[in-house]
């Protein structure tokens, strides 16, 4: 990290303990109705608990998810793959040969890993030996909102989606402190040099910043499906979403399946599912 980014960091913390963290404002256009409207403001979901019982995630507006059918998945393996290659070509991914700098916005993880919460004794087979789907939650009760100092990263009230804004992100990594799904990296190393097939209409970013999936949002806003979604279109396995609309196709399929969310004790509200 720069001296200029290093002076910042340390003012921003400082801000950030006396309690006037600067407020965000999110700026998105779009023809279509999922995406957020110019000038949103941004703020935080509350929850409130009552006798133990966490709140129910927003019934109002629209709320953006996804259902991931691990039966699709288990029956054609190369979708998972075809979808991460989708993710990482619209989006700049860059591929490091060390783990340690790894970039992850949708990749693959066993269920034990996944769903710790949940028994693996005496798993099915299918189950125990599949590559699960993982990306970012984008949590209804997001706590990495809560912990961004900056406003780096935000949720967008009108439809869910938990952004992030690159030029803000100071690289404190409070967010990936806070995030209980794992579900953010960090660039150690400058990425650019790192991605092999560059996407001109989205922002490659830079060395200290965090980030992670976006739900596509870019894509959202031209009326088209997210990239993962597309790779997988007319199979099944990935179904994207407004959670609140009733005669919705993910509201549809969750009404008949049954599919269980990452760790949802936590009170998140993930508006990810999945069919097991």
């Amino acid at each position: 990290m720069d001296k200029q980014r290093r002076n910042f960091l340390k003012i921003a913390g400082v801000a950030a303990l006396a309690g006037i963290g600067a407020p965000a404002l999110v700026r998105l256009s779009s023809s279509a109705a999922l995406a957020a409207e110019h000038g949103a403001a941004v703020g935080e979901a509350t929850a409130e608990a009552a006798h133990g019982a966490v709140a129910e995630a927003a019934s109002q507006g629209v709320r953006l998810g996804m259902v991931i059918d691990m039966r699709r998945f288990s029956e054609q393996p190369e979708l998972l793959d075809n979808a991460i290659v989708a993710c990482n070509d619209a989006h700049n991914v860059p591929q490091f040969d060390n783990r340690k700098s790894e970039i992850k916005w949708i990749w693959k993880a066993p269920f034990e890993n996944v769903f710790p919460y949940e028994s693996s004794y005496h798993l099915a087979k299918k189950v125990k030996d599949a590559d699960f789907a993982v990306l970012c939650n984008h949590c209804d009760d997001p706590p990495c909102v809560r912990a961004c100092p900056t406003k780096a990263t935000f949720k967008l009230e009108k439809n869910g989606i938990v952004a992030m804004d690159y030029h803000r992100c100071i690289g404190c990594r409070f967010c990936m402190a806070a995030c209980p799904y794992g579900a953010r990296s960090f660039n150690w190393e400058d990425p650019r040099p790192y991605i092999a097939k560059y996407n001109k209409d989205f922002p490659s970013r830079m060395r200290g910043v965090v980030e992670k999936c976006n739900f596509c949002s870019e894509r959202l806003a031209l009326g088209q499906e997210p990239a993962c979604v597309e790779a997988c279109q007319g199979t099944g396995a990935m179904v994207f979403g407004d959670l609140n609309d009733a005669q919705s196709e993910i509201r549809q399929l969750l009404d008949k399946e049954f599919a269980i969310q990452r760790n949802a004790a936590l009170g998140t509200k993930p508006s990810v599912f999945y069919i097991v």
